[in-house]
């Protein structure tokens, strides 16, 4: 892909690998200054190198992919202006409204999806839904109901990338992956991973930037590929809407 982007776009996808890198790098040393600053600024490069990767017409799926960083970002620096379960909820609230911009993004494309093409890959999707909830449910108290509709939105979104292409639905899997292991921290009090906010950042980080790859790549396809045929008409035929009026 790296060969047919323009190179303010290149400037940007190495600005994010870089953003990412310092964000990582910070968290495992411990420099949480750094690592928030770094956090906040990775959905802006995102959207930066995204924006600059395609070309108009870009469509549905870009703009409210755009959208979906935008709200992503929220969710990255809200909770810091909050303290306890009200910057949980800002942070969940910044996602939920994530999620749906990503559906919304990825809801036309839901015949080519697991839905219409392997129903049967639909149960999976189900069952982690189903077990995460059911992790969360004994500690989650007032919060159950948030936590509970931002999983089936995030599971409705990853579901929905499948029909985008197949990067698109691993990235779905790699966000709902990441956003599981935040419900399993803060609900689960037996839960104990080692490296839990870098395995957290990490899997964000890469379903983003797995779904703007796959974003880029739709978007190119759909300006390479050739226009459908012009439709030919015989001599002395009628409109098509002459023929409907008689019929």
């Amino acid at each position: 892909m790296h060969r047919s982007l323009s190179a303010p776009a290149r400037a940007w996808w190495g600005g994010f690998v870089v953003v990412a890198l310092v964000l990582l790098v910070a968290l495992v040393v411990g420099a949480d200054r750094v690592a928030d600053v770094a956090q906040w600024c990775a959905m802006p490069v995102l959207a930066a190198a995204l924006l600059t990767s395609t070309r108009w017409p870009r469509g549905r799926r870009v703009t409210w992919a755009l959208v979906a960083l935008a709200c992503s970002w929220l969710g990255d620096t809200l909770p810091a202006t909050s303290h306890g379960d009200t910057a949980f909820l800002l942070m969940v609230g910044g996602f939920l409204l994530a999620q749906v911009a990503y559906a919304v993004a990825f809801a036309p494309d839901v015949r080519r999806s697991v839905v219409h093409r392997r129903p049967a890959l639909l149960v999976p999707y189900g069952v982690a839904l189903v077990v995460l909830v059911g992790l969360c449910a004994p500690s989650a108290g007032a919060l159950l109901v948030p936590v509970a509709v931002y999983g089936g939105v995030l599971v409705a979104m990853a579901v929905l990338a499948t029909g985008v292409s197949r990067l698109a639905g691993a990235a779905g899997v790699v966000f709902v992956v990441s956003d599981g292991l935040i419900a399993l921290e803060a609900f689960v009090p037996t839960w104990q991973l080692p490296g839990q906010d870098v395995a957290v950042m990490t899997t964000y980080l890469v379903a983003q930037a797995l779904l703007a790859v796959a974003l880029v790549r739709r978007n190119r396809d759909e300006r390479l590929s050739p226009p459908p045929p012009a439709v030919v008409r015989s001599p002395g035929a009628l409109p098509d809407n002459v023929v409907a009026l008689v019929v």
